[in-house]
């Protein structure tokens, strides 16, 4: 969530060298006709240069970094083996100033990644991979069945075509917050992305090994991808003080994730045998780079949100998730959802909560709300009201819930839940102003890759990650282990510092 709501930042660099990679003997003897895409149309190149600018604006703007030329070689090269357009001018590849894992891609040779997946890669090969698995999607035309929504729609529609957003379908949402996905699309893009079937994200799975060989990479290197998002989902729920769940919410729609890693590994088999990962080339790059959220935008702590800039800190009740958006944070639960938002704001009470309420409602319904109640909430004047709308499952209380910080400024959260459950009301409690030295306390996090000195172990390294909680857990899905085991001299591994 950006100060002044939200600026955005320009990618660009120019690319370094690429791999270079045709089919080998084996590749041959494939049966590869159905691998043939249809190269890029100029409707599909104007639908993608329409929503690009707005697509950046909505998942946290191009980041300019150190990493921007060497993530823009290698999706340019991985996205060239498809063979939808013929040279790498054809694509434009994003790197996003995003903390969350994501990579996707939209018709007409636009290809995105979060800086926070690139630094879960342990190798270019698994970044190529991923990347490729999205470029798929768009190669094999899978949005092409909801061209009509994405008309209808407009910026979600497109966000709803996203190639393999990772996140998976939770659309559930979609009728309830359809007006304020309209004004806040970036924090809930995801939540509204249309799943694809399990067979779509097979082949996506197969064609991303496919252009990873033809590449010239190790063709297994996908498996490797799809095992560390597995891990890194199961820490990110525990951190949450959630189980770590069997099926990753990023995958609801997609095949079991032990299913895919072990079906991934036996396409990459299938392929040419080759050991190109060019790991230390991937661990140089990424070292140093800012991992998680960048202050600036506020940070999730855990269960705490905190905005050094804006100086205010919240909580999330135990066992929900946070993710902060480029307009709002999102905190979801199985008891519930909560949006935690700003509009413009004039000191009008009534009329801040009334455009609240139209914001979630969107411009073809109308939420009739109750009384507005004034408090205060640690000093911070407040002010609510709350509506009973239809759902699906039966009524759902929708409340809106603000505060003042002064006579041009208010936030306020959107929550949901089941009428009579009051999930929220420890987090409406929550907030607070943060001190000057607190606010001088947050700092960023950032990777750095260290190399593994004669008696280091997983505790040794882990013990120096800068998190209180779950040390071990995050080392190791970071650097991709399922299970635990000796490390070696000499080796590289990567730990999150201050």
């Amino acid at each position: 969530m950006k100060r002044k709501i939200f600026t955005q930042l320009m990618v660009g660099g120019a690319a370094v060298s690429l791999i270079s990679g045709c089919a080998t003997s084996a590749e041959a003897t494939r049966d590869n006709s159905n691998l043939a895409p249809q190269a890029i149309t100029a409707k599909e190149k104007a639908q993608g240069d329409e929503f690009h600018p707005q697509i950046l604006q909505e998942f946290g703007g191009a980041w300019q970094s150190p990493q921007t030329p060497y993530v823009v070689s290698v999706g340019k090269n991985i996205a060239l083996q498809s063979g939808l357009g013929n040279a790498e001018q054809d694509f434009t590849v994003t790197l996003l100033n995003s903390p969350v894992n994501n990579a996707f891609a939209i018709p007409g040779g636009y290809i995105y990644i979060t800086r926070q997946l690139t630094a879960l890669c342990n190798s270019e090969a698994e970044m190529a991979g991923v990347l490729g698995h999205e470029v798929g999607h768009v190669a094999a035309r899978h949005s092409k069945k909801r061209q009509s929504r994405a008309r209808r729609n407009g910026i979600l529609g497109i966000l709803g075509q996203v190639a393999g957003g990772l996140l998976g379908d939770n659309g559930g949402l979609a009728g309830l917050f359809g007006g304020l996905a309209q004004q806040y699309s970036g924090t809930i893009a995801n939540l509204l992305t249309l799943g694809y079937s399990r067979k779509q994200e097979e082949e996506s799975d197969d064609l991303g090994v496919h252009y990873l060989s033809k590449a010239g990479y190790d063709p297994t290197a996908l498996s490797d991808m799809l095992l560390s998002l597995s891990l890194a989902t199961n820490v990110d729920a525990l951190a949450a003080g959630r189980e770590s769940q069997a099926v990753p919410a990023w995958a609801s729609t997609h095949p079991e994730p032990a299913k895919r890693v072990r079906r991934a590994l036996k396409e990459g088999q299938s392929y040419a045998a080759s050991n190109v990962r060019r790991t230390d080339r991937h661990l140089a790059n990424i070292d140093g780079m800012l991992y998680g959220d960048d202050p600036k935008q506020g940070i999730v702590d855990g269960q705490d949100f905190i905005h050094p800039d804006l100086r205010f800190q919240f909580r999330a009740p135990s066992g929900y998730s946070m993710q902060n958006g480029t307009r709002a944070v999102q905190i979801n639960g199985s008891g519930g959802k909560a949006f935690f938002t700003t509009l413009a704001y004039t000191g009008n009470r009534a009329n801040y909560i009334d455009a609240a309420f139209k914001a979630v409602a969107g411009e073809d319904q109308t939420i009739n709300y109750g009384n507005i109640t004034t408090t205060s909430v640690n000093g911070i004047p407040s002010f609510t009201s709350k509506a009973t709308v239809k759902g699906q499952s039966g009524d759902i209380e929708v409340t809106v819930f603000a505060y003042e910080f002064s006579k041009s400024q208010a936030f306020h959260f959107v929550t949901t839940n089941p009428v009579g459950a009051r999930p929220f009301d420890s987090m409406y409690q929550s907030i607070r102003r943060i001190s000057t030295s607190e606010a001088a306390a947050v700092k960023p996090r950032k990777i750095r890759v260290v190399t593994v000195q004669r008696g280091d172990t997983i505790d040794s390294l882990s013990n120096r990650m800068a998190y209180d909680k779950l040390k071990r857990e995050r080392f190791m899905a970071l650097n991709g282990m399922a299970s635990a085991r000796a490390l070696t001299a000499g080796s590289k591994m990567k730990i999150v510092t201050y």
